[in-house]
């Protein structure tokens, strides 16, 4: 689906597909069509900015399925930052933190992903403090381990582990504060 709530074609699936809400609503950040994960809905306009604000530095995490078992050195690559491909041309991504995800459960993705016999994969966590269209993809791909699967899984402190894939919930009063501090 697509995470916004107007409709391109009349084929695509949107947000308004699955949730009734006001009209002044909208995503804090988007989820491409292949992409899973914690998508923050809100009609506070400030703190959609704030988030969103490349100054703000909002921490976003996300579960990596790449294609292979990541090297020390492909990890301190992405650590430290890659050269990734814009339609402006090519970009320095800024630090991020990546660690090994030793065992995930998640549920099974439909599509599912692609398997291949002889060739294992490996989930990583990757926290960026950026939004470049597609980027966590992108800088998977500069280090050599094409990413099959991402699942945002956390804005700043507010994480989805409560809530299944295809539902939603509202945030409450303590998470709003977190969020905007």
């Amino acid at each position: 689906m697509l995470s916004q709530f107007s409709k391109e074609l009349p084929q695509h699936i949107t947000l308004q597909d699955f949730v009734n809400v006001e009209k002044d609503v909208y995503p804090v950040g988007r989820l491409d069509k292949d992409s899973e994960g914690l998508l923050l809905l809100t009609n506070d306009n400030k703190l959609k900015t704030r988030l969103l604000d490349p100054k703000s530095k909002s921490p976003k995490s996300y579960w990596v399925q790449v294609e292979g078992e990541i090297t020390a050195d492909a990890k301190r690559k992405l650590e430290l930052g890659v050269d990734i491909k814009l339609k402006s041309g090519i970009y320095r991504t800024k630090p991020s933190k990546v660690s090994i995800i030793e065992e995930l459960d998640v549920e099974e993705r439909n599509p599912p992903i692609r398997k291949r016999k002889n060739i294992p994969t490996q989930w990583i966590e990757i926290t960026i403090t950026e939004g470049k269209n597609r980027q966590v993809r992108k800088m998977c791909a500069a280090v050599g381990f094409p990413c099959l699967r991402l699942i945002r899984n956390k804005i700043k402190s507010l994480t989805f582990a409560d809530v299944r894939s295809g539902q939603f919930r509202e945030i409450n009063k303590s998470e709003i504060s977190k969020l905007k501090n």
